[in-house]
């Protein structure tokens, strides 16, 4: 049995899941961590991440900090590379990988959600948004992405050809729309980044943000009956394959299933 250090570095991951997760997921394959959540001010986290660098095995990097991770890295291999942002981070070589693209596709897979040659919007252009943005453009998506600060989607289109930039909202009918703000959770709990207006028109709705489980957002959605889903597959799964990093293992795309399905399982005991 391998046993690693590990956290979740965020500005406010107070409430996040990954502990119990990661540590369920360690656990059934044969290994055994110790997880812990760390709170991040965007002013402090140059100084504080010199020492989480030196006191963990590993760590996954949330909302704000996916691309300010990269400076402090070596190598920056996988999916990381193709979507210039960081979700899991091994200190033994100062590596960044993103798992993140992986696991929200995995999260459509099992509700159902095919994209191939359909008209999807990305809420939000950051860290998650581009992992997303880029796993449904090799899906065979139409991808058109809008963010608050029209210069991130602008970065996000030169780097992935292919991905329509929106400087403002149309409201027009779309098959999935993406929420990958963060608005709903935290000090926006309550908050959806778009209307009914907009949500009437489209079949899905896909929440990356799991804390509460259902948004604002979701809330809409299922009261339009679109077909809803929230952002607890993605964590689950996205942690699964950051796991696999931590420990050196090949994922297994069964395994991951099975293992979901026993969370859930045993969440409901």
């Amino acid at each position: 049995m391998k046993k690693l250090k590990l956290a979740l570095v965020g500005r406010d991951v107070s409430k996040s899941q990954s502990p119990a997760v990661h540590k369920f997921i360690a656990s059934h394959m044969g290994n055994s961590v110790s997880y812990d959540n760390i709170s991040v001010s965007e002013g402090q986290f140059d100084e504080q991440i010199k020492e989480i660098l030196k006191n963990y095995d590993g760590f996954n990097v949330t909302i704000p900090y996916k691309l300010k991770i990269i400076p402090y890295l070596e190598k920056i291999d996988g999916d990381a590379r193709l979507f210039g942002s960081v979700n899991t981070v091994t200190t033994r070589d100062m590596r960044g990988d993103n798992t993140d693209g992986k696991g929200f596709m995995m999260s459509l897979q099992d509700r159902g959600i095919d994209v191939k040659c359909q008209n999807v919007l990305v809420l939000g252009a950051g860290g998650a948004g581009r992992s997303v943005s880029k796993k449904l453009l090799d899906a065979g998506a139409e991808v058109s992405v809008f963010d608050t600060f029209y210069a991130n989607v602008c970065s996000l289109a030169r780097d992935f050809g292919g991905i329509r930039s929106l400087e403002r909202l149309e409201i027009k009918p779309y098959h999935l729309i993406v929420n990958a703000t963060g608005v709903g959770m935290h000090e926006t709990e309550g908050q959806s980044p778009v209307g009914a207006d907009l949500i009437s028109l489209c079949d899905a709705a896909a929440e990356l943000i799991y804390t509460p489980a259902t948004s604002e957002f979701l809330k809409i959605a299922s009261s339009l009956g679109k077909i809803t889903l929230n952002g607890e597959g993605m964590l689950f799964y996205q942690a699964y394959f950051s796991e696999c990093v931590y420990f050196g293992v090949e994922p297994r795309i069964y395994e991951a299933e099975n293992l979901f399905k026993e969370y859930l399982r045993e969440k409901m005991k």
